[in-house]
C-alpha cells in the first residue's frame, strides 16, 4: 500500500502496461511519451497560436498551464516544488533590493534544489520510486538565478560595468508573475530544458524572434518583415532522426558494455591494461546516446514551437541552434577538454559562465567546478568527478599553452598533435565521469585505485611543470597591448567592437 502511495505521488500510472510490455521503468516511459505529446503540441502551438493569431497572454498562459500538466503526469505532486521554487525566489525580486536581489535569488534557489536534493536521496527510500523531479528542478535553477543577474544588470548596474554579452542579456524591466512562471515551467521546457535567455524567450512568445535576425535569401536584411516565418521543419526532422539514432544506439550497446564492469574484480585482474583502457573509453562511449537523445528531442520539441531560430546561413538557410545542448560530432571528436566541455551541455557551461566564471574575482575555475557539482546533486560520485574535472582542466590549459605551438609548423605535425590531443582527450574524459556514473565513494575509489590514480598524479605534475600565469595577469596583459596599439589599430579594434556589438544585438546571442 505504501508503495503504491508513493508511486501515485510521483507520476501517472496510466502507461504502466506498456512500461510492462517494453521492459523499461515507469518513469523513463512516462517522460517519453510526454515529451512526444509536446512535440505534437508545439506544432500546434507554432500553427494555431502564433503570434500573428492571438495576445502574448494567451501564449503563456498556454505554455505555463500545458508544462504543468506535464509535470503532474511525470512527477504528480512533486511537482509542486517548481511552482514553491519560482514562488519563493519571485518574491525576494520584487521585495528585495536590487543591489543583492542577484545573491538572495542564488542562494534560495540553489538551496532549495539541494534541500530537495537531498531529502530525495537520503531521507526518502530512494528504492521505493524513480522518477526524479529534482531534474526539472536543475533546469528552473539556471532560469531564475540567470534572470536574477540579468535584471540585475538591467536595471542597476551602469551600463559601462558591462561585458558586450551582458549588455545583450539585460533585462531592463521586472518581468510579471505570468512572464516568470511561462519562462521557468514552459511545456517546451519544463522536462529537459533546455535553459534559454529571458529576452530570447520574451521575443519569441511576442514574435519578436525573427524581424532581427530576418533575411532575404540572397543575404540582405528584408526591413519590412514581408517574408514568412522560417520553417523549422527540415531541422526538426533531421533532430528526430538523430533521436532515433542515439536511441537504437543506447538500447543496444549499453546493456552489452556496462560501465559497472570497470570495477570488477575477475575483469581487473585478468584483463590487459590496454584492454582495460579500451573497455573504458567504449563503455563510457555506450552512455552518452542516452543525453544525445533527450536534449536533441529537447531541442526539436523548442524548434517545432517556432523557438530557438538564430538567423541565416551565408547560403540563406535558417539556423535553429539558439538553444541547442550539444554537438554530437564535436564532442567525439574533441581534441581537448575545453572542446569537450565546450560542446557537452551547452547551455549549462554557458549558464556557469555567465552567473560564476565571468563575476568570480578569485580561482574562477575552481568555482564554477564546485557549483557544477553541487548544482548535479549530493552524490559523492558528482564530487569525484568535478574535482578531477578541475586538475584536467588546469593540466590540459598548461599543455596547451606550452606545448601547442610546437605543433603548428606544418600540416604533419598538426595532424600528429590532433590525434594524440584527441585520444588524450577521449580516456582522460572517461576517467574523469566514472564516477559521476557510479555515484557512491566505494566503487568510484576502486576504479581509481585499479589505474593507481596514474591520471591524476599525471596532471598534478603537469600542473607544475608547466605554470600558466592566472588568468587576470593574462587579461591585464591584454589590456596593456591595446593601450599600446597605435591610435589607428585603436580605432579599428573599437569599430570591430562596435560592428560586433551591433550583430549580437541583431541576432540577440550572447557569445
Amino acid at each position: 500500500m505504501a508503495t503504491e502511495t508513493v508511486s501515485s505521488c510521483t507520476g501517472s500510472n496510466l502507461l504502466q502496461p506498456i512500461s510492462k510490455i517494453i521492459n523499461l521503468p515507469l518513469d523513463q516511459v512516462n517522460f517519453v511519451v510526454c515529451q512526444l505529446f509536446a512535440l505534437l503540441t508545439a506544432f500546434w502551438f507554432r500553427l494555431y497560436l502564433h503570434p500573428k493569431k492571438t495576445s502574448p497572454v494567451v501564449r503563456h498562459v498556454v505554455a505555463t498551464l500545458l508544462g504543468f500538466y506535464l509535470a503532474l503526469f511525470c512527477f504528480g505532486w512533486y511537482a509542486l516544488h517548481f511552482l514553491v521554487q519560482s514562488g519563493l525566489t519571485y518574491s525576494i525580486m520584487i521585495f528585495a533590493g536590487l543591489e543583492h536581489m542577484h545573491r538572495y535569488c542564488f542562494v534560495m534557489a540553489l538551496g532549495y534544489l539541494s534541500f530537495c536534493q537531498i531529502t530525495r536521496v537520503y531521507v526518502f527510500d530512494y528504492g521505493m520510486y524513480s522518477a526524479d523531479f529534482t531534474g526539472p528542478m536543475m533546469v528552473i535553477t539556471q532560469k531564475i538565478t540567470s534572470l536574477a543577474f540579468e535584471i540585475h544588470d538591467g536595471l542597476f548596474r551602469k551600463e559601462e560595468q558591462l561585458s558586450p554579452s551582458q549588455k545583450i542579456l539585460a533585462v531592463r524591466r521586472m518581468p510579471s508573475l505570468l512572464e516568470y512562471l511561462s519562462y521557468n515551467c514552459n511545456f517546451m521546457g519544463i522536462l529537459a530544458g533546455p535553459t534559454c535567455s529571458y529576452n530570447d524567450y520574451i521575443a519569441f512568445i511576442e514574435g519578436n524572434a525573427y524581424q532581427p535576425k530576418h533575411l532575404e535569401s540572397n543575404g540582405k536584411e528584408n526591413g519590412k518583415y514581408k517574408q514568412s516565418d522560417p520553417s523549422p521543419k527540415k531541422d526538426v526532422i533531421y533532430k528526430l532522426c538523430s533521436c532515433a539514432v542515439s536511441l537504437l544506439v543506447y538500447l543496444s550497446v549499453f546493456r552489452i558494455c556496462p560501465v559497472e564492469r570497470n570495477i570488477d574484480d575477475h575483469f581487473i585482474a585478468t584483463t590487459p591494461f590496454y584492454t582495460q583502457v579500451l573497455y573504458l573509453y567504449l563503455s563510457m562511449l555506450a552512455t552518452r546516446p542516452k543525453y544525445y537523445f533527450v536534449w536533441t528531442l529537447a531541442d526539436a520539441i523548442n524548434n517545432a514551437a517556432g523557438f530557438g531560430f538564430n538567423g541565416y546561413n551565408k547560403d540563406g538557410t535558417p539556423r535553429w541552434d539558439l538553444i541547442s545542448n550539444l554537438r554530437i560530432l564535436d564532442i567525439e571528436f574533441a581534441t581537448s577538454f575545453k572542446m569537450f566541455l565546450d560542446n557537452w551541455n551547452i547551455q549549462t557551461a554557458l549558464w556557469l559562465k555567465r552567473v560564476c566564471y565571468e563575476r568570480c574575482p578569485y580561482n574562477p575555475t575552481a568555482a564554477t567546478f564546485l557549483l557544477s557539482a553541487m548544482w548535479h546533486g549530493v552524490y559523492p560520485g558528482y564530487y569525484l568527478t568535478f574535482f578531477t574535472g578541475i586538475l584536467m582542466t588546469l593540466a590540459a590549459r598548461a599543455i596547451r599553452h606550452n606545448v601547442r605551438q610546437y605543433f603548428l609548423g606544418s600540416a604533419t605535425h598538426k595532424l600528429i598533435y590532433d590525434v594524440i590531443t584527441w585520444a588524450a582527450t577521449q580516456i582522460a574524459i572517461c576517467y574523469t565521469v566514472v564516477p559521476f556514473v557510479l555515484l557512491a565513494v566505494g566503487p568510484s575509489l576502486k576504479f581509481y585505485r585499479s589505474w593507481y590514480f596514474c591520471i591524476h598524479l599525471t596532471c598534478l605534475l603537469i600542473v607544475f611543470a608547466l605554470p600558466v600565469k592566472p588568468r587576470h595577469l593574462r587579461l591585464k596583459e591584454q589590456h596593456s597591448s591595446l593601450q599600446q596599439a597605435p591610435a589607428q589599430t585603436e580605432g579599428a579594434v573599437q569599430n570591430s567592437h562596435s560592428a560586433t556589438d551591433n550583430n549580437c544585438n541583431q541576432k540577440r546571442k550572447a557569445t
